[in-house]
Parts: C-alpha cells; structure tokens; sequence
C-alpha cells in the first residue's frame, strides 16, 4: 500500500495525493478493499507472535535444563579434574623420587671420597710438621760445593757436572742475574741435568696472572715435584742467555689417558723485558707430539697455519697485549703465553679436567683456551699435565736424540 500525504487546497501533477482528493465514497470504497487484505496480516501477525512467544518459552525452558545440567557437568568436570591432578602429583612424585635416589647415590659416593680423603689427610697430620724444606747441595768436586761460601752453579746442567746426582730443589746464578734463585733441576742417571720453567700437574695452580706475575714467577717449588708453577720471565731469559752453548727446549705433555709425548725445539732462547721477553729458536729437533710452535692449519682460513706459530712471538698477559691480533688473545684465553693470532701450542692454558671442552665452557669469547698441543690432540682438548725444561743441546746431540726419549721414559 503506498502512503499517501496530506492533501492540499491546491493540487498539481507533482503532490503525493494523486490528481483529485478522495471523497467519503473513495474512503469507504479504500476501506472495504483494503480491510480483508489488513485484517489477514494482522491475524497473521498476532499468530507470528504466539509463535515467538512459544518459541521464547521453549528457549526459557532449555536455559533451565542447561543450567541444572552444567550444574552437574561442572560436579563432574571437578571430579575428573582432580583425578588429573592427583595423577599429575603422583607422576611428579615418581620423577622427583628417581631423581632424589640419583642425588642420594652421587651424594654417597662424594661422602665416601670425602672420607677416603680424610683419612689421608689424618695420616699427613700424624707426619712431623716441616717448617724448611730440603735444598740440595752440590758435594764432591774440589772446592766448588753448593753452599753460602762457594761459587753457584749457573744452571742445572752446571750442578750435575758439579756432582750433583739427586733431582731436587738448588740454587743456581746465571752470569747475568745479581743474585741467586731457586730452581728445580731433573737430574738422570746419564748425569743429564734439566732446568725445569714450568710444570702443570693437576690444575691446583691459576694461570691467569698479570704481567708483573709472569715476569717475577709464581707458585710453588717443592723437593719432591708435586706442585705447579711458572719459574719467571725475568729468570727463563737469564737462564736462556748466559751461555755461549745454545739451549734445548723440551715441551713434555701427558694426556688424560696417560699417553706422554714430547716436541724439542733447540737454539731457545728469551729475550730482555724491553723486547717483551720475545721466544726464538733455531728450529724443532724432534719429538713425537709434532711441531705445534710451527702452527697448525685448523681448516678455518687459508693463513691458520701462518698466524698460529709462535716463533719470534713476544710474551703477552691480559693486561699487556703484544700479540698479532686486533683483540687481546691473552686476555680473551685467561692466561700468559707466546702469542701471534693466536696459538697452536699454549701450555698455560685453563685447565679443564678430563681433557675435552667445549665453546661454552671457554666462557664468553667461545675460543679455545685449553692446554693445547695442536699437532697431538684438537684444540678442544685440554692436557693433563705439562713440562718446560731446557738442557745444553750438547748433552742431547752428544748422546743422539734416542737418549733424550729414553731419558723421558725414565721420568
């Protein structure tokens, strides 16, 4: 039905309301053709609603019986729920239980090293305190005898020659030093008598030292050779100059399963603090661990080989950088050492128990800081144990090269 407007007095083609307004005839004629048809859609309307009205009845009714049933659901969803969590809780217990009974096995087997150590320590305390320790003196050879109104031996070589025949702990005065030091001389049955430099053992001793501490030396000399130290810049380049006769250098190493190998380097030498106590020699006279102060080709770059020797390179500590490299490898390494770019051999390396590390257990510069021997074991495997010592390369050269191997074995 079209809505008509209101009529108006006068009229036109363009008002609502056609081109006459009706009469009370047209109205009553509207009406009685449009009532039926109105009435209907009324009806139709009133049964519409009665079936919304049903339909709302209905929906009121199964919100009811949703809610009495979630009701029931929400008893029950608990009820499982907390089976779920009894049986989560019961699992947790199994792990945590397994887990304990590991703890409690490793705690176990600690207490029982604990108490092995104990006893061991108990027996020391039952030996007499020794408040001096045992220095050696040289006997036997005319007037010059190793004590306070006698000339020192230079060197370890100079006490064997002297008649020295114990390894153990004496003084010698280089021609250069004002005065003298202790050393630890190996002294073989072949009258061989070696100046110990270095000596790694178990890792009780730090080698993350300063310049000041390298130079001057540290840790600790004892009689029977039980302990780890670094002799001194300041005396190794004494030690290594004084002689018109060159020096061999032995490097001695023992892996974690105790295989012992060695590398020889003669004409060593160490120059003055002013030159930064720069290594040099001659060349590598042999050895079965290979001759890692060469280098070492990692496979990282073309030039591994070049920037990994040691030959002519000065000393560098955390705190005194004169290596090749852009960085610090001292300080990024943790220790001092002959460094280029940065090493294939580092016997003051961090000593890692076991031997194999990793990246992450080199700590935040992720390189390799282990006592290395590349020529020998990865430089992801750290050594047991270490020696630097120096000899007169005439006592080796003189006997031949297998005298110096057997003189190895004999350690």
């Amino acid at each position: 039905m079209k809505q008509r407007s209101k009529c108006l007095a006068s009229l036109n083609s363009r008002s609502g309301c056609g081109i006459y307004c009706p009469t009370t005839c047209g109205v009553a004629d509207y009406l009685q053709k449009y009532k039926p048809s109105v009435e209907a859609d009324l009806k139709y309307m009133e049964n519409k609603l009665g079936e919304i009205a049903n339909l709302t009845k209905g929906a009121q009714d199964t919100i009811g019986h949703f809610g009495s049933c979630s009701t029931d659901s929400y008893l029950k969803s608990s009820s499982m729920l907390d089976d779920i969590i009894r049986f989560e809780k019961s699992i947790i217990c199994s792990l945590f239980s397994s887990a304990l009974q590991g703890i409690l096995e490793s705690n176990s087997k600690r207490m029982l090293d604990l108490k092995q150590m104990s006893i061991q320590l108990e027996q020391k305390c039952k030996e007499p305190c020794k408040d001096t320790v045992e220095i050696q003196e040289v006997k036997g050879k005319g007037k010059e005898t190793q004590n306070k109104n006698s000339f020192p031996s230079n060197y370890c070589q100079d006490v064997a020659n002297k008649g020295g025949k114990v390894s153990g702990l004496y003084f010698v005065k280089p021609q250069q030093a004002a005065e003298e030091f202790l050393v630890y001389c190996e002294i073989d049955n072949f009258g061989n008598g070696w100046t110990v430099l270095q000596r790694r053992r178990d890792g009780s001793l730090d080698f993350n030292k300063n310049w000041v501490q390298y130079k001057n030396g540290f840790g600790h000399l004892t009689p029977d050779d039980s302990t780890e130290f670094w002799l001194g810049l300041e005396k190794i380049h004494k030690l290594s100059t004084q002689s018109s006769i060159p020096y061999v250098l032995r490097m001695e190493m023992v892996d974690w399963s105790g295989v012992r190998k060695y590398a020889d380097y003669s004409m060593f030498r160490v120059s003055p603090e002013q030159d930064m106590y720069r290594l040099t020699y001659a060349y590598y006279s042999g050895g079965d661990a290979g001759d890692a102060f060469d280098g070492f080709d990692f496979g990282d770059d073309a030039s591994d080989k070049f920037y990994t020797s040691h030959n002519g390179m000065q000393f560098s500590t955390p705190d005194k950088d004169n290596d090749k490299y852009d960085g610090n490898c001292a300080q990024q390494d943790g220790s001092g050492w002959w460094m280029n770019r940065c090493h294939a051999a580092h016997l003051n390396g961090k000593y890692y128990q076991g031997g194999t590390y990793t990246e992450k257990d080199a700590g935040e510069s992720g390189y390799d800081n282990g006592i290395i021997w590349a020529t020998w074991h990865s430089r992801w495997y750290s050594l047991k144990e270490t020696t630097m010592k120096i000899i007169p390369i005439n006592r080796l050269t003189g006997g031949g090269q297998n005298a110096g191997v057997k003189q190895f074995g004999d350690i």
